[in-house]
Order: C-alpha cells, then sequence, then structure tokens
C-alpha cells in the first residue's frame, strides 16, 4: 500500500531548487542583525557576560561576517560564479554559526544537556541550521 502510494504521488511532487533560501536568509540575517546590535563597541556589554573587549570584537565580527558570507556564498552559486568558492564561504560560514551559538550556550551554563534541549530551544535551531550549512555548503536544493 505504502509503496503504491509513494509512486503513484511523490513523482508528481513539482521540485523547488530554492528551498535553501528558506533556511539560509532568515539564519544570515539573524547573525547580521545580532552583530550589528553589539555596535557601537562597549567593553561594559563583554563584561556582563565575562567576556575580554577581545573576545567581544571577535564576537562582533564573527557574527557579521558569518551572516554576510553566508549571503555571498549562495549569491556566488546563485549566479554559477566561483561556485568552489561559494561551497567553501558558506560551510565557513556555517562552522562559525556553530561556533557562536555552542559559545552562547557554555555561557549560560546549563545544567544538563535536557534543560538545552527543552529550554533553549532558539539556541538548538539556530545551530542546527549553521550544522546544515557547515556540513552541506552549497550542495543544497
Amino acid at each position: 500500500m505504502i509503496k503504491f502510494l509513494s509512486n503513484k504521488f511523490i513523482p508528481n511532487f513539482p521540485e523547488f531548487n530554492g528551498s535553501n533560501w528558506l533556511i539560509r536568509f532568515p539564519l544570515a540575517i539573524i547573525f547580521i542583525q545580532q552583530g550589528l546590535d553589539k555596535l557601537p563597541f562597549n567593553s561594559s556589554a563583554a563584561e556582563i557576560y565575562g567576556l575580554s573587549p577581545l573576545v567581544w570584537i571577535m564576537v562582533i565580527v564573527s557574527e557579521l561576517l558569518a551572516g554576510i558570507g553566508l549571503l555571498f556564498g549562495g549569491v556566488l552559486r546563485l549566479f554559477g560564479f566561483l561556485v568552489w568558492f561559494g561551497d567553501l564561504l558558506t560551510r565557513f560560514s556555517g562552522s562559525i554559526i556553530v561556533a557562536i551559538i555552542l559559545g552562547v550556550i557554555i555561557i549560560s551554563k546549563p545544567d544538563s544537556l535536557l534543560e538545552i534541549i527543552l529550554y533553549d530551544h532558539i539556541h538548538v535551531m539556530l545551530c542546527c541550521g549553521g550544522l546544515f550549512f557547515a556540513l552541506r555548503g552549497n550542495r543544497v536544493k
């Protein structure tokens, strides 16, 4: 029965080749926005989280570059220009996103993994989005 249904209905589904933008664009905008919200640089904001000013500057730059890199990597793929560089840029931006979000989760000092999954679902989803692009790069539809 299941084989009959899958053979009959699945081939009729249209292919949507721009679906990666449904994840890429909001993820990039979130990171660009978070980086811009930390400007102008204020060392007292770093002290609130127990970070040095140098680390805080690295966080700001990393958030901005991750968002811009994720968008730019997709645009390079879209136009077919330097496709290999766009793939590398997308993977690198995804890796930066994962590193930033894992840092945020670690700084929040959760009691257990279950607490992270149940109560910090926004960061878990952002981390999964970053992992998706870090692992797949531009080899998405």
